[in-house]
């Protein structure tokens, strides 16, 4: 059997009688199934997993609270299984609903969490000496994180205003914190941990959002949408396409 002819015009304005071909369009379109496998929005995890760790780690490095050098070590364990696994699984499960901004943004940002926790690991156990890191090195790391959040963000525009909000700071404080590193002045460290925990606060509204639109089936808090009906509390914006009670044979909700 052949395969299809891709370089026909799919959209339906077709000037070919393909007829009874049984290897035409008309008919690779009949034979063709789509199966589904329903999953929540990966989102509501990837965005409490990332605010709960940033906001743990920026207030640290905003000066909040026990600015010593015990604190981080008693942050990693919390910020490895939260914001490291936590977001990895959310970026898997994003990669199953085709969210391919959320695939990227928590996929990266899990894994940067995740080496943040071992680095603070190892360097507490003695098993790479404090002397051996290089503060302008590990800026690098935070570029890396603010270029591709950039990008994260400018995608954002397409889906609303609370993510890209969310982005905009992340990357804002990321681009703050390696020029903090670089050049080594503490000051810019400071301001950037404030940065950062306006991305975490953010990033918990964004989660928060999508959490209550899902529990309730209806728009609670606006998450910035470009269409205003979509921003109304008690407006239905996803209309699911269906069985009203669910999958059959599977008990909705939880």
């Amino acid at each position: 059997m052949t395969s299809p002819d891709h370089s026909a015009d799919r959209s339906g304005d077709r000037n070919v009688d393909e007829g009874d071909d049984p290897d035409g369009y008309e008919a690779w379109r009949a034979r063709s199934r789509l199966v589904l496998t329903p999953v929540a929005a990966p989102s509501i995890l990837g965005w409490f997993a990332f605010g709960a760790a940033t906001f743990t780690v920026a207030s640290n490095m905003a000066e909040w609270w026990g600015n010593n050098v015990f604190s981080p070590v008693i942050l990693a364990p919390f910020v490895i299984f939260v914001g490291g696994v936590a977001q990895l699984l959310a970026a898997t499960w994003a990669y199953r609903a085709r969210d391919g901004l959320a695939t990227a943004m928590h996929g990266v940002w899990g894994g940067f969490w995740l080496a943040w926790g071992v680095l603070v690991l190892l360097t507490a156990s003695g098993t790479m000496p404090v002397v051996v890191i290089s503060e302008a090195a590990f800026g690098f790391w935070w570029i890396a994180a603010a270029v591709i959040t950039l990008f994260g963000a400018l995608a954002a525009l397409g889906q609303n205003l609370s993510t890209f909000l969310t982005l905009v700071l992340l990357t804002a404080g990321s681009s703050l914190v390696a020029a903090g590193l670089i050049g080594n002045v503490p000051g810019v460290r400071v301001a950037a941990g404030w940065v950062l925990v306006a991305a975490g606060a953010a990033a918990f509204y964004t989660a928060g959002a999508l959490l209550l639109e899902q529990s309730h089936s209806r728009v609670v808090l606006p998450l910035g949408r470009w269409g205003m009906r979509g921003n109304v509390p008690g407006h239905k914006a996803i209309r699911d396409i269906g069985y009203p009670d669910g999958m059959p044979g599977a008990k909705p909700g939880q």
